[in-house]
């Protein structure tokens, strides 16, 4: 009989990185290619048999389907920071168990962009108030960027890691680099 644990490799992966539902609904953007490719390297990871761990959204957890496009300032609260330890905590408790029985955890994938899973990319701007009185809603439209920072959720994941010594690599994906993480995560 076969072992179902001899390749002891396991990544963790950002929800909407395996669910495109959960993200704000987008009306005029669907990147196919994208999606294919992200359809092709989660099916790499399974012909190689890593498994694959899909973490929470912070986002779908708290403000739901109908929710509006956010930033990271809107995000970088006490309360969004300490539901997102909340909902790490499982995970992290499983990470430790499977890191105690020789597992090797190869990385985490975060969302590039977004301002909760951005790793090296998150949305940023002067976003918030009532828009239907808004005189200077142009002006806040403009202040919207990407910036080299993480998101919230996944500056959380990266002090979660550290306070309990755990070395895991956390990979940002974007339509930049989708064809090169089998190589930066060795797979």
């Amino acid at each position: 009989m076969e072992n179902l644990n001899c390749n002891k490799k396991i990544i963790l992966v950002c929800h909407c990185f395996l669910n495109c539902k959960s993200k704000v609904e987008n009306f005029n953007e669907y990147n196919k290619n994208f999606e294919e490719k992200k359809k092709n390297l989660i099916m790499n990871l399974i012909k190689n048999d890593i498994g694959i761990i899909q973490l929470p959204c912070p986002e779908m957890k708290i403000y739901g389907c109908r929710r509006w496009g956010h930033v990271k300032e809107q995000f970088d609260t006490p309360h969004f920071r300490d539901m997102s330890r909340e909902m790490l905590n499982p995970v992290l408790n499983e990470i430790r168990d499977y890191s105690k029985n020789g597992f090797n955890i190869i990385g985490i994938l975060g969302v590039n962009g977004s301002p909760s899973c951005g790793v090296n990319l998150t949305c940023s701007g002067k976003w918030y108030g009532e828009f239907s009185h808004n005189h200077n809603l142009n002006d806040m439209l403009a202040s919207l960027e990407m910036v080299e920072e993480s998101g919230v959720f996944i500056e959380e994941i990266k002090g979660l890691l550290e306070e309990n010594n755990l070395n895991i690599p956390i990979v940002g994906v974007d339509t930049s680099n989708i064809d090169n993480i089998h190589q930066i995560l060795d797979i």
